[in-house]
């Protein structure tokens, strides 16, 4: 029975029969094949939990295919229990939606955390970015909230580029610039600012959320800019409608905070798809 490939720490693929969470490395769980102009996604947990909720929210409408696993050793020190009482390593996951329109192909990366550390960040983001490089891929789209500390009606779509000469174009997709500054914590900054040195160019989609909740307003309105970006219709009622569920309760939260009646905002729920990590 043949091995499957396996990406390891120096990004180069080579035979292991197991997975392997003591190293960086992924599983590969069949070949990927040709791609058409692959766009790299990135949705991990992250503020508001909105690139997370997008990117998950994409794979699903999109019924796209899982063809590889990341383990880490740079991921927290635990293991997840599932409802049937078995355990699971912590990871993230690849999947492809090969669009019939034939203009941009998904590749889309979502999972459980983020590695927990600087150096651990370099080092698995190089070995995503080394994975995306032999798909033949160049451009990175990540996915994540702008804590503004207060709910937001209309959630803006912020950017930020790797090269200037693109701003226009995503403007024109309805993607704001110049109105937020500081610094993208994490994947979704660390793919881009890798990936520049690597030659790729890309966006980070920062969807404005309070911060303190889980946010599918701001995951859907991220979801409708790389919608017209990547020209693939992706229908996002099912996140208008947990928003709209939720969003009493938060309100009804938020009142209660500022009269002094309730302590902080509630831990976001540690369920499998929405689990956070330490920023």
């Amino acid at each position: 029975m043949a091995k499957k490939p396996t990406v390891s720490n120096d990004g180069a693929q080579h035979q292991m029969p197991k997975k392997d969470g003591i190293k960086t490395n992924f599983e590969m769980l069949e070949p990927i094949g040709k791609l058409m102009n692959p766009i790299l996604v990135e949705g991990l947990p992250g503020i508001g939990f909105v690139g997370k909720l997008a990117a998950e929210h994409i794979v699903d409408e999109l019924k796209a295919k899982k063809v590889a696993t990341l383990y880490s050793n740079h991921f927290p020190h635990q293991v997840l229990i599932n409802k049937d009482g078995t355990i699971k390593m912590l990871a993230n996951e690849v999947y492809v939606y090969r669009d019939p329109g034939k203009k941009n192909d998904l590749i889309l990366l979502v999972g459980d955390v983020q590695p927990t550390s600087s150096v651990a960040q370099y080092e698995v983001m190089n070995i995503i970015l080394n994975f995306f490089a032999d798909t033949g891929g160049k451009r990175i789209i990540t996915l994540g909230g702008y804590g503004v500390g207060k709910l937001v009606e209309k959630p803006r779509v912020f950017g930020a580029v790797t090269s200037k000469k693109d701003i226009e174009a995503y403007r024109k997709h309805g993607v704001s610039f110049g109105e937020v500054e500081g610094s993208i914590i994490g994947a979704a900054g660390m793919l881009l600012g890798l990936g520049r040195l690597k030659g790729m160019n890309g966006i980070c989609l920062m969807g404005e959320t309070h911060g303190n909740y889980i946010d599918h307003k701001s995951a859907q309105r991220v979801i409708d800019v790389l919608s017209s970006i990547a020209g693939i219709k992706i229908n996002t009622e099912k996140l208008g409608k947990k928003a709209k569920e939720s969003e009493g309760v938060i309100r009804k939260l938020e009142e209660e905070l500022a009269k002094g009646e309730v302590g902080p905002p509630m831990e976001m729920p540690k369920k499998k798809e929405e689990l956070s990590y330490i920023r």
